[in-house]
């Protein structure tokens, strides 16, 4: 693989574990609101689970971010993706005496976030199938065969 391209794929690294970094960090510092959101999609425990989640997030974005067990890491992403996506952001929201046009808004904005988790997930499968380039830990470590 050339230089230019493992470059692209450490580009293409920085961007992915940008999101989850910032999400995880803001789910440990301020869980309140995502809380809400798992309690209101019937979820037992949200408080814990929002933590759970925010260390998921800010662990698994610091290891694509260095090209650690990115391979590993890529399938549980993806995995995640899809599934907050089915779990939170396919239901139809009806927010109490929001106007039907807020609600229509609404789901129209949470249908984006579902095609944007289905989208990422394939990013990440591509991810762990062709591994993080040779800047990477893993490749300082062996496991990625650079070519």
């Amino acid at each position: 693989m050339s230089n230019s391209n493992n470059i692209i794929i450490l580009v293409a690294r920085i961007l992915l574990a940008f999101m989850f970094i910032f999400a995880g960090f803001g789910k440990l510092t301020d869980p309140a609101g995502t809380a809400g959101m798992i309690a209101g999609a019937g979820m037992p425990a949200a408080t814990l689970l929002t933590y759970l989640a925010g260390t998921f997030e800010f662990v698994t974005g610091v290891c694509v971010l260095i090209g650690f067990q990115v391979r590993i890491v890529g399938w549980l992403l993806a995995l995640f993706c899809v599934f907050t996506g089915i779990v939170f952001h396919l239901p139809t929201v009806n927010v109490p005496d929001f106007p039907a046009a807020a609600n229509g808004w609404i789901n129209g904005l949470n249908f984006v976030n579902f095609l944007k988790n289905v989208t990422l997930a394939g990013a990440y499968i591509m991810l762990a199938t062709n591994g993080a380039g040779v800047y990477s830990l893993d490749a300082r470590r062996g496991a990625y065969a650079a070519a």
